[in-house]
């Protein structure tokens, strides 16, 4: 049985990856104004920008609709695929939810939570596609990406909490002592949920570097594989210091870099940067 690989558009991956894996994008759906436009189609991360600068107001984020998955599934269906579909977390979107209700109807469609979202998402699709090229079945595709999403771990530092504040997670009064004192706070995805860890101060280059070496210092439970780096509009110097800083503590297999799209951009905002991998 052929089998397909299918994920929505918050995986993050870049056009080159999407290409070299053969994987098909689902786009979710972006509201600025009285549009709802689809995520990497019809609106780009400079675009949201835009819309905030003029506005001053945050766009919308809508789950793909039961029906956007049931052409998608039936279409791969009929040319006789198997297919593993991978969403956001469950607990970000409904998209999950949508797609089980389509995969239920089509069959023949595993439909895998990764419990994360951006490159965090995209590790998962990325090891899906690995098992493909080793001739695993579409059951053990899903069953073995299920496993390894408690593994992922993902976090990004974020430079202003502005865009947060404006979409509602973070009240009023934390946005003005954080913004008083310049702090950058770090988000970590765990269980499925963003979470606030620690906060940095002070330029965003150095906090970024600052950060880096938070998450790898003293660490031997790192599959050294593959990491991510993505970002949202850094500049290519501080990516080739994070890089380099990455260097310094391990030798990955691939270290890749991709822009962060519409999702996280709508909730973090420009110069958030985040290194990806999975654990041992």
């Amino acid at each position: 049985m052929k089998i397909k690989l299918i994920s929505d558009s918050t995986c993050d991956l870049s056009k080159e990856l999407i290409e070299k894996y053969d994987i098909e994008i689902l786009p979710l759906f972006v509201g600025v104004g009285d549009k709802n436009l689809r995520d990497g189609v019809e609106i780009t991360p400079e675009d949201i920008y835009d819309y905030v600068d003029k506005s001053g107001k945050l766009p919308t984020t809508a789950a793909p609709n039961i029906d956007s998955f049931l052409t998608v599934f039936r279409r791969w269906r009929d040319e006789g695929y198997e297919i593993v579909h991978f969403n956001i977390s469950g607990d970000f979107s409904s998209s999950y939810r949508n797609a089980c209700l389509a995969a239920e109807e089509v069959g023949g469609v595993y439909v895998v939570d990764t419990r994360n979202l951006s490159t965090g998402q995209g590790l998962v699709v990325l090891y899906g596609a690995e098992l493909l090229a080793q001739g695993k079945s579409a059951a053990e595709i899903a069953e073995a990406c299920a496993a390894v999403t408690p593994k992922v771990e993902a976090s990004f530092v974020v430079d202003s909490i502005d865009y947060l504040r404006k979409g509602g997670r973070c009240s009023a009064v934390a946005a003005l002592g954080a913004n008083l004192l310049k702090l950058k706070p770090c988000i970590e995805v765990i269980d499925g949920k963003m979470t606030p860890s620690k906060k940095y101060r002070g330029n965003i280059g150095k906090v970024i570097l600052q950060y880096v070496d938070d998450r790898l210092r003293d660490r031997d439970d790192i599959d050294l594989h593959r990491i991510f780096i993505t970002h949202t509009r850094c500049d290519d110097e501080i990516i080739t210091q994070v890089e380099e800083k990455i260097k310094s503590y391990f030798d990955f297999g691939e270290i890749l870099e991709t822009t962060a799209g519409c999702t996280v951009t709508s909730h973090c905002g420009p110069y958030t940067l985040g290194i990806l991998f999975i654990r041992k």
